[in-house]
């Protein structure tokens, strides 16, 4: 990937399995990376994990002054900042009953949080000609039973792309977002218990391609939109599901046999 070697992301969430995995896939095209996530032990692992090339500095995205230092800290520890990537999410959602206070809690995290270091980070994404991946995500297009926030969020977060691609254009920042289908992530270790083989099973009606994405394969969506190779792309969004929001309200198994059972 063009352009991404000697370049500093920031990464909100980076502490995820998901977060790590973009991480790693940003180093290895040469980039520096700054994992910034309110998981201290996770941060701490990922940079153990990552190398030199990756940093830690601890961040809640709904501080402004924690985004502020974030920021002042890359720039001090790297020299630079270049891109900017919110994976930082919260799940978060009791559907129709969910709460004023839940419904403020998460769209802060989900939303809110990513503007504020937007605005932060602005005059050196300008300086540098850089560029921001937002995470959309396949919940931002389809009703999920008993889902509100997440998805709703999630359909802010394409939106908000598309406003910040036309307002940022004048200043050279490219604005793009990746929408990831069923993911192998921390939600789905925890639904699980660690079983990927079962994860991939239940995913595998839902998607063309049978099974559950890797976080690198979500890394390397991410690597494209930030570096060269994608220099006349913005406001656009890249589903990375595995064929899921091509099936609609189709599933990945014949459904005409059914009839005739």
């Amino acid at each position: 990937m063009r352009g991404l070697a000697g370049r500093t992301a920031i990464l909100s969430g980076g502490a995820t399995l998901i977060g790590r995995a973009v991480a790693a896939t940003l180093i290895g095209y040469g980039a520096k990376v700054v994992i910034a996530d309110i998981d201290e032990d996770g941060g701490k692992a990922a940079v153990a994990e990552l190398g030199a090339q990756a940093y830690f500095i601890r961040t809640d995205v709904t501080s402004d002054a924690d985004i502020a230092a974030l920021v002042t800290g890359t720039v001090e520890q790297t020299g630079r900042l270049d891109f900017l990537v919110n994976v930082a999410c919260t799940y978060l959602d009791n559907g129709a009953e969910t709460n004023r206070a839940d419904w403020l809690k998460a769209l802060d995290i989900n939303i809110v949080g990513s503007v504020m270091l937007m605005q932060a980070a602005h005059p050196h994404l300008k300086a540098n000609k850089g560029a921001i991946v937002n995470f959309g995500s396949i919940s931002a297009r389809v009703a999920q039973t008993g889902r509100w926030v997440y998805p709703v969020s999630k359909a802010a977060i394409l939106q908000l792309t598309r406003n910040q691609a036309m307002d940022l254009a004048p200043d050279g920042i490219r604005v793009n977002a990746v929408s990831p289908g069923w993911t192998w992530s921390n939600i789905m270790v925890q639904l699980t218990g660690n079983d990927r083989a079962k994860t991939d099973a239940v995913a595998a009606p839902f998607h063309l391609l049978g099974r559950t994405g890797d976080g690198a394969e979500v890394g390397e969506a991410v690597a494209f939109l930030l570096s060269d190779n994608a220099s006349f792309i913005t406001g656009t969004d890249i589903r990375v599901d595995g064929g899921y929001t091509a099936m609609g309200p189709e599933q990945n198994v014949p459904a005409i046999p059914k009839l005739m059972e």
